[in-house]
């Protein structure tokens, strides 16, 4: 059951980044506030780390500018960090695995904390770079 004050209706968010590791702490502090102002409080703590590890992803490991995006449709909400390299993310490893590592734990934790999650290209040939989402169901 959602909140009081939840909107059902659609709405989607777009937030342009610098390639600057300070941009991980304004995402997620916008994420913050998008998704209080909508009533989607529950969804915040777990929202927060997914985006982080996404935008992070991001920008550091690409030159060019990114985004976020927040989508919310149909009760789920969609986070998905745009990066201008169309190379694919590198496969999740299991959270048992990631525990020894110093770094790449970030989409084992999407993996094991969001419902669904994936990456496209944006263009063909990869011009035009990709996103990686993830989604989390609200109820």
């Amino acid at each position: 059951m959602l909140e009081t004050g939840v909107t059902t209706d659609p709405w989607e968010y777009c937030l342009y980044i610098p390639n600057d590791p300070r941009a991980v702490t304004v995402s997620r502090r916008t994420l913050r506030l998008i998704l209080t102002m909508h009533g989607l409080i529950r969804l915040v703590d777990v929202a927060e780390l997914l985006a982080t590890e996404l935008v992070s992803n991001a920008v550091r490991h690409t030159k060019g500018p990114a985004a976020l995006r927040l989508r919310w449709s149909a009760d789920v909400l969609r986070i998905g960090a745009w990066d201008a390299d169309p190379a694919p993310p590198e496969p999740p490893v299991s959270l048992e695995q990631a525990a020894d590592l110093e770094e790449g734990r970030g989409l084992a934790l999407v993996k094991a904390c969001a419902d669904l999650w994936g990456w496209q290209p944006l263009a063909r040939e990869g011009n035009r770079g990709k996103v990686v989402w993830c989604e989390l169901a609200a109820a």
